[in-house]
């Protein structure tokens, strides 16, 4: 198996981190359409009845839904663009409250520990599956060999976390393979509901809930209505007409990138704009323009072998430009 090539040289004499300014990950990260690629792994994770119980059993996110969606975005930006030792200490943090934590399985009653390898694959792999599959059906434009790389990148995260690199998939094949496996282990519970009725409306102060449903309800609707066929169906509930959702997508990360990045980058905790300081100007993430020479980009612009790939998969649920795992 081959070994990421996420780390790169630092630009201005900063310290990369563990992906670096030349990696896919580092220039995707950064895209506003990671919001709902995020929700959307929530809705996958969700259907793995062991690793939703660990969260239900170990989690406040009921009572801190904000806060704990705020923290898992500020993990991924750690390790994304925080600098080496801060994105190593964010996960050793994670395997340390990880081993201390265990669950029982809502089926056998057996007890198991939430850091269990096959959970945190699960986990891993819908993370990653999410990400990927949003950034590219929303117009972000990844070749298939810039989709393989982000797979491959994102071993490193699996590390952090607690797997062996070695036994998490590569690339892009390999993830369609990875969920292929373990569909039969999946299914919608009464736990998987509870987060979709969450997911659909997080407990906000009465005076909020009109900007909830403004907001936020057509985001989550949007990050469900990417789930693959397979996921609609163990959820019990009719999928919307892919090529709406494409379309929707598409007109969202069009909207949400029209705001400047240099606007959204100000929110807290701002991983990028301190990334950029340590790296140099040089290191600004962006998939669409060739900014350094270790742009993830073939040329300025929208790369016309990967829209012409994302035209001809417009149907959403037959997603196969880098082998989904509809």
């Amino acid at each position: 198996m081959r070994h990421s090539t996420a780390a790169v040289r630092p630009a201005a004499g900063g310290d990369p981190g563990l992906y670096g300014p030349g990696s896919v990950t580092w220039q995707c990260h950064g895209d506003p359409v990671m919001w709902i690629a995020g929700v959307r792994a929530l809705y996958l994770q969700a259907l793995h009845p062991r690793a939703v119980r660990g969260v239900m059993e170990n989690s406040d996110f009921r009572a801190d839904a904000w806060g704990r969606l705020l923290r898992t975005a500020d993990f991924v930006g750690t390790l994304t663009y925080g600098t080496t030792d801060a994105a190593e200490r964010a996960g050793a943090r994670v395997r340390r409250i990880h081993r201390t934590l265990s669950a029982t399985d809502p089926v056998t009653k057996e007890r198991f520990p939430v850091d269990d390898p096959a959970l945190l694959l699960w986990v891993h792999c819908a993370q990653i599956d999410s990400f990927l599959h949003v950034l590219r059906r929303s117009g972000v434009p990844l070749t298939p060999a810039q989709a393989d790389r982000y797979v491959d990148e994102n071993r490193v995260n699996a590390r952090l976390v607690g797997l062996d690199p070695d036994g998490v998939p590569a690339d892009t094949a390999q993830l369609a393979a990875y969920f292929e496996k373990v569909r039969p282990e999946l299914a919608a519970g009464a736990d998987a509901r509870e987060v979709d009725d969450f997911l659909s409306a997080p407990p906000v102060h009465p005076l909020l809930v009109p900007g909830r449903n403004l907001l936020w309800r057509p985001l989550a609707g949007l990050a469900y209505g990417s789930l693959p066929g397979w996921a609609h169906e163990l959820y019990g509930r009719p999928a919307p007409p892919p090529r709406a959702i494409t379309r929707r997508l598409r007109l969202t990360g069009h909207m949400l990138r029209s705001v400047p990045a240099g606007l959204r980058w100000q929110l807290p905790p701002g991983h990028i704009l301190k990334a950029m300081s340590r790296m140099g100007p040089g290191s600004r993430p962006s998939p669409y323009t060739r900014r350094t020479s270790a742009s993830i980009l073939d040329r300025p612009g929208r790369a016309q072998d990967a829209q012409g790939a994302q035209d001809a998969a417009d149907n959403g649920g037959g997603f196969k430009t880098w082998r989904s795992p509809d």
